[in-house]
């Protein structure tokens, strides 16, 4: 018989279902997030994986809001910085979720992991949209499709990578967050089903006139992907795609300013704005830490810029 998960409510804080040493655990979870944080969590992950083996093994669940439940293995170095309740998770998507839960959008959750803006965008507080969340790995896809469970099944679960073309790829890596077909060294070798992105269109699992938000956490293939994506990308869609923090030649915001047909967007922490850029070189001074992930935005679609600049006008008024 399965453990029940420990249950942590991020608005209240409270924890329960954990025994005294779990308790413990939470504590040092969350409070060494908080140290961490001034340093962009280095090192923070590492830690919390070595705690985790001293932990019985079972997960905890965590209310992200009064309609969303996140599931994870108690003690995940990638997970645990939500025991924090004052971390937020990839802020810049945050940003532009929160102010979209009135469109009528599907949410294209390419590289899902466990699922976790699956079941965010889904949930009421966020405009309870449509989600797929495609994930490659088995052993992610069975905590991915756990999530998708115990949030009523709301939102769908697809077992693949979005990589350049239909066909097969082998993925490695040995950190969860970041399993890739791209090759490299680590991994289980573990064989996986690979579609371009308008394979969704071509397989009839969206439409062509709908509204989306893609987000592409594909680890190194992502220039491949977003090619995979023409015409997905020309619809109102827009592409919300990780620019690596040690790449200081921006490769894949550059590939989208300079050779596809999108604007490119930035969040811009100084002006709490979504920046349209024209010049790369606003990027060296946001990417500020090498070992994390910047989200940048890119969308040919007059009505998600318009939501933009919507958004930007209502950010500059708040600060006023």
């Amino acid at each position: 018989m399965a453990v029940p998960p420990i249950q942590f409510d991020r608005a209240t804080g409270v924890l329960e279902g954990a025994n005294a040493w779990e308790r413990l655990a939470a504590l040092a979870l969350s409070s060494g997030s908080k140290v961490a944080s001034n340093f962009s969590h280095r090192g923070y992950n590492g830690c919390a994986n070595l705690l985790r083996k001293t932990l019985p093994a079972r997960d905890i669940a965590i209310k992200l809001n009064s309609d969303a439940t996140f599931a994870f293995p108690y003690g995940d170095g990638y997970w645990s910085k939500l025991l924090n309740r004052s971390f937020s998770y990839e802020n810049e998507l945050e940003l532009l979720f929160q102010d979209s839960a009135d469109v009528d959008y599907t949410l294209l959750d390419c590289g899902a992991n466990y699922g976790y803006w699956s079941v965010l965008i889904s949930s009421a507080p966020y405009g309870s949209h449509k989600a797929i969340a495609i994930e490659p790995s088995s052993q992610n896809f069975a905590k991915l499709k756990n999530n998708a469970e115990i949030n009523g099944n709301r939102f769908k679960v697809m077992k693949c990578a979005i990589g350049a073309a239909r066909g097969t790829a082998r993925l490695s890596g040995t950190k969860h967050e970041a399993f890739s077909i791209a090759g490299g060294p680590g991994g289980c070798g573990e064989e996986v089903p690979v579609i371009a992105l308008d394979d969704l269109l071509d397989d009839g699992k969206i439409s062509a006139g709908g509204k989306y938000l893609i987000k592409l956490d594909v680890e190194g293939v992502e220039i491949e992907a977003i090619k995979s994506g023409t015409r997905l990308l020309r619809s109102d869609s827009v592409l919300l795609c990780e620019e690596h923090g040690n790449d200081p030649g921006h490769t894949v915001s550059r590939y989208i300013l300079e050779q596809t047909p999108l604007k490119l967007i930035v969040y811009d922490p100084r002006s709490n704005r979504l920046e349209t850029v024209t010049e790369l070189s606003i990027l060296d001074r946001i990417k500020v830490s090498t070992h994390v992930g910047y989200n940048v935005f890119g969308t040919a679609s007059a009505f998600w810029q318009d939501r933009i600049s919507a958004l930007n006008a209502n950010a500059a008024r708040r600060m006023q």
